[in-house]
């Protein structure tokens, strides 16, 4: 049986659809046995299904900025370099 890591890791191409059979299977297996990932999965797909239907919408430079200085400092971290001098809170 797959760990609830392994089903993290899978939940993109389960939900996607795009996943192989067999992995597939995995996935489901695990989604009945744990209810800490069903709900994860459950929440993921209903959240995916209303922002699909939605309109996009602007935002500001500024904001724009910060979540590009987010984005930058979490890959910076995840790659042991230390976060970039204007990071700021988002």
């Amino acid at each position: 049986m797959l760990t609830c890591k392994q089903f993290m890791d899978e939940l993109s191409d389960y939900l996607d659809e795009t996943g192989t059979g067999e992995t597939r299977r995995e996935l489901e297996a695990h989604l009945t046995e744990c209810p800490n990932c069903w709900v994860i999965a459950d929440t993921t797909r209903r959240t995916v299904k209303i922002y699909k239907g939605m309109e996009p919408q602007a935002i500001t430079e500024s904001l724009h900025a910060r979540l590009m200085r987010a984005l930058e400092n979490k890959i910076a971290s995840r790659r042991g370099r230390p976060p970039s001098s204007g990071a700021q809170g988002v």
